[in-house]
């Protein structure tokens, strides 16, 4: 592992990717002289350019890439450098087609794009591997390169593959995981419809079936893609700390829900030496920048609350949406900064100059095709500036108020089909959950289901589960220990329902939470679309709810706060509290949005005895702290200047879409 934390090493980056491949050498020396007047202090190098750098089996042509490393260490910026194993040249493929991957339904995908890998092919394993030594050998202790960047965006756009090389390495890895045959039968619940295995040859990858396939399966088969790549990035990475000792190495994450949901991030966590992340705006009506912080509050819990960097977002449009709007005037810096405040260590694009030719070519950029006289580039420098001022805050860390639970196995294992409603969706009501916390100007930190044993109710005293719809056994003493230190905890609807082979917990739901929760759930009850349902509080209060009612019976000591008024569970409790020792569980029966589930989650705070900041609502204030500083970032997403009241008690005014920080000593 490298000697040096990653923040010691890295300067606080700003830049973009850059591929001078796509462009002739008189380009570069303007490009180089660009970057330091725009600030810049770190570029991602090579991520596309393995057929650059090997043009044929086993050619190296490095004299390109000697020469712009070399630019760039001369006019201070540091390089963050690719192996470039997402994209093997076309020669490759040609030689080895078996590496492409294969569909569901048993079609081989072409080359012409990128990503088109089987992780489980061992000739790519092998080049990779190749490619990889050849750039650590050349490279790895080099000045300029501070940051190691293995392959991209892992996931992006496909990550499993279901041909025979698979189907086998699936197999040694379902008899590693279980051992015996007998132990997977009864794993997957085989006696179900006859699927009973006698030989571990007759097991196969979940290819199309005639109707809905076996859940465990199914689960496990992401599993064994995920870690099948995750492999792959560690074969690399372990290559690079041998060659380029001390030189941290990472690969960009995409935490935002709703992008590479293949990725089991706890996990690949645990594999990097910094955490990094990609994050874009999805322009599709709702506030985009309640999912940035989202994002960035994900990012940071994933990194365990240490420091991570945002290696890829936009300076203004993308053009892989079916719309792609640019940004108002303002909104980069926004954007950039509302990053930093999170805990990132700078704020990287994609990419430093605009492409010509491509799939990417109307991606915004930082160098825009209109060149130095356009709005964005003015931005860009600007925001360099303030990048660049910001240059003590390294280390620090962001503070947050309470905590949510997440995991990506449970989503995978919600997702499959012939739930019991189509319109479940865990990320929605993770979304949901965190937008009313946002309201209240809530900081998050996240948990794996397995990262709660020690959570200590005194750092955060209210602990939200939107939806853990796949929850181990082992989560409710987690929960419980929480819960009666003095914890407040909130669980929403379809949560415990099964273990981590997709099976029904035993007894009546919510299976793992029923304990903690002191209730049962004879019957799900889910809305018809169009349906919706009133709740009624013991306060009075009346509210809406649609997708989701059921038949809750509370058990000793837990009381019933609002019941369904209407609909096939009329009288039924629809938010139940339990006091357990010194703490308390909530459950909320149904799905309710906006006011209606701020004004329960409201309930639970005043509970937990968690009061949000007064401010207006689309301003943030996020705080960094270290060991002397903090680090007050106001951010305001109205279009009206606003008066911020800060920690210490002053007001600074805010612009309208502008970000102030203010430095203060502890």
């Amino acid at each position: 592992m490298p000697s040096a934390a990653p923040h010691d090493r890295l300067p606080l980056a700003f830049g973009g990717d850059y591929n001078p491949e796509q462009w002739p050498q008189e380009v570069w020396e303007e490009d180089v002289r660009l970057m330091r007047e725009a600030g810049v202090t770190m570029v991602s190098l090579g991520i596309f350019a393995w057929s650059r750098i090997e043009p044929r089996p086993g050619a190296y042509d490095f004299e390109w890439l000697d020469r712009i490393i070399g630019m760039l260490h001369e006019a201070g910026i540091g390089v963050d450098l690719a192996t470039p194993t997402v994209v093997p040249p076309a020669w490759f493929y040609r030689a080895h087609p078996r590496a492409l991957p294969v569909t569901r339904e048993g079609v081989r995908l072409a080359f012409g794009s990128r990503g088109a890998i089987c992780h489980s092919d061992p000739d790519y394993r092998a080049a990779a591997a190749e490619i990889t030594s050849h750039l650590a050998s050349r490279y790895g202790t080099h000045p300029a390169v501070v940051l190691w960047h293995v392959h991209n965006e892992y996931g992006a756009p496909v990550l499993a593959c279901y041909c025979d090389t698979c189907a086998a390495a699936f197999r040694v890895w379902l008899q590693d995981r279980y051992g015996t045959l007998d132990a997977l039968n009864q794993a997957w619940g085989t006696a179900f419809w006859g699927q009973l295995y006698g030989d571990w040859e007759e097991i196969g990858v979940p290819r199309t079936t005639p109707t809905v396939g076996n859940p465990a399966q199914e689960l496990d088969f992401q599993r064994f893609a995920d870690g099948q790549a995750r492999a792959n990035f560690v074969a690399e990475r372990d290559i690079l700390h041998r060659l380029s000792p001390g030189v941290p190495v990472t690969t960009n994450f995409m935490v935002a829900p709703s992008q590479c949901s293949s990725i089991d991030y706890w996990a690949w966590a645990r594999e990097v030496d910094l955490v990094t992340n990609d994050h874009y705006l999805i322009t599709d009506g709702r506030r985009a920048h309640v999912n940035l912080a989202l994002a960035a509050d994900l990012t940071r819990s994933v990194a365990g609350g240490a420091p991570w960097l945002l290696l890829e977002h936009a300076t203004s449009g993308v053009n892989w949406q079916p719309h792609n709007p640019a940004k108002e005037p303002g909104r980069m810096a926004r954007d950039s900064l509302g990053h930093v405040a999170r805990g990132s260590e700078g704020a990287m694009f994609f990419q430093w100059r605009q492409s010509r030719s491509g799939a990417e070519k109307f991606h915004s950029s930082m160098l825009p095709h209109g060149g130095t006289g356009t709005r964005v580039w003015r931005e860009v420098v600007e925001l360099g500036r303030r990048v660049g001022e910001l240059s003590g805050l390294r280390g620090t860390r962001t503070r947050a108020d309470v905590a949510m639970v997440w995991s990506w196995e449970s989503w995978w294992a919600q997702n499959l089909d012939w739930r019991p409603s189509r319109d479940l969706d865990a990320r929605e009501r993770l979304d949901s959950f965190y937008e009313a916390l946002y309201d209240r100007h809530l900081t998050v930190d996240f948990f794996p289901p397995d990262g709660l044993a020690d959570l200590d109710p005194a750092r955060y005293p209210l602990l939200v589960v939107p939806q853990l719809y796949s929850a181990p056994a082992s989560v409710a003493a987690g929960l419980e220990r929480y819960v009666s230190r003095g914890g407040t905890l909130l669980v929403s609807f379809f949560s415990g329902i099964v273990d981590e082979h997709d099976a029904v917990h035993p007894g009546a739901y919510p299976g793992a939470l029923r304990d903690v929760l002191g209730l049962t759930v004879e019957e799900f009850d889910p809305l018809l679309p169009g349906e919706a349902v009133t709740v009624r509080t013991t306060e009075g209060e009346v509210l809406r709810a649609d997708v989701w009612s059921e038949y809750v019976v509370p058990g000793d000591g837990c009381e019933t706060l609002a019941v369904f008024t209407e609909g096939r569970t009329a009288s039924r409790p629809a938010l139940t509290r339990r006091a357990l020792g010194d703490g308390a569980a909530w459950y909320l029966a149904t799905r309710l949005t906006g006011a209606d589930l701020g004004a329960v989650v409201d309930l639970v705070l005043a509970d937990a005895g968690v009061r949000g900041v007064d401010l207006p609502r689309d301003v943030e204030l996020v705080v960094r702290e270290g060991e002397s500083d903090e680090y007050w970032f106001a951010v305001n997403h109205t279009d009206a200047e606003v008066k911020v009241t800060l920690p210490d008690g002053s007001r600074v005014a805010v612009g309208a879409g502008a970000v102030e920080v203010v430095r203060a000593a502890r």
